[in-house]
């Protein structure tokens, strides 16, 4: 079974209240989802540094850190398909993330991706392989998959022809880390993701999914900006990476837009996903 999950960080805005996390979490399950997956700075007291910088990107947070999160889940129905984290936590405190992996049932910590890193420096790239390489290593020992997400910093050249994917992909242990892809964001610096997939094969874990196009109507400029957009109104080629995401045999397709929801509700947006979701995954 391939789970239909959506990221915590969407629907940020909706769970700040149990009951809110209620509603929406049963929504969630009338369209057809039936797994979600966590945040770790979403389902415990958030660090003061990441309220502010995601609310000056935008993206307020929300208080759901307050909630129990355990019982929250146990009473949804859903599966916590995986539980995003940062990569200082898992090599300082390697126990209390495989802990916090077993309370919810998951077998898969993702990393987040590096805020203020330099995916141009091959040297930086090369410890932060090392790293990967070191928590994947520490998460294996209490039976948890380490996986990589990216966005589209990771697809700047460290050399002519080499991205720090590629590095990323090629040097890491498959033995200790493997990969939750994203489509949009290597789609978003040029990239061709399909071809990526193939070539992530079964290293690819779980699927980050997000159609991208623009909502902007009636007459424009001759230059629009795209963005994020529900699954199926935008301008990838999604059916076929689904396929291909079937074929590596992902245990999960997620959905995740940041922002840009049909008429500012992520609920809403969701809703119109799922009738992709519920088609072709």
């Amino acid at each position: 079974m391939i789970y239909k999950a959506i990221q915590q960080f969407q629907l940020r805005t909706v769970m700040g209240t149990e009951k809110k996390a209620r509603e929406t979490m049963a929504l969630m399950k009338e369209s057809g989802y039936d797994g979600i997956e966590l945040c770790g700075f979403m389902i415990r007291p958030m660090p003061v540094i990441v309220r502010a910088l995601t609310r000056m990107a935008g993206m307020p947070m929300g208080k759901s850190g307050r909630l129990d999160w355990k019982r929250l889940m146990q009473d949804s129905g859903l599966k916590v398909v995986s539980i995003h984290e940062d990569l200082g936590s898992i090599l300082r405190e390697p126990d209390t993330i495989i802990g916090q992996a077993r309370d919810f049932h998951t077998e898969f910590v993702v990393i987040t991706g590096m805020h203020q890193f330099d995916y141009s420096d091959k040297t930086a790239v090369a410890e932060l392989v090392e790293k990967l390489n070191k928590a994947g290593a520490k998460l294996k020992k209490g039976g948890i998959s380490l996986l990589y997400h990216n966005h589209n910093c990771e697809f700047r050249q460290i050399a002519p022809g080499v991205t720090a994917y590629d590095y990323i992909f090629r040097e890491t242990d498959p033995e200790y880390v493997n990969f939750e892809f994203d489509s949009y964001w290597p789609t978003e610096a040029g990239v061709d993701a399909l071809a990526l997939m193939r070539r992530l094969g079964k290293r690819m874990r779980l699927y980050h999914i997000n159609d991208r196009g623009s909502r902007v109507t009636g007459k424009t400029g001759s230059i629009l900006k795209s963005d994020s957009m529900e699954l199926g109104y935008g301008n990838m080629n999604l059916t076929a990476m689904v396929a291909q995401a079937k074929a590596n045999d992902v245990a999960a397709v997620i959905l995740e837009s940041h922002k840009n929801w049909v008429e500012k509700s992520p609920v809403k947006s969701f809703q119109l996903s799922a009738e992709f979701m519920n088609m072709y995954v």
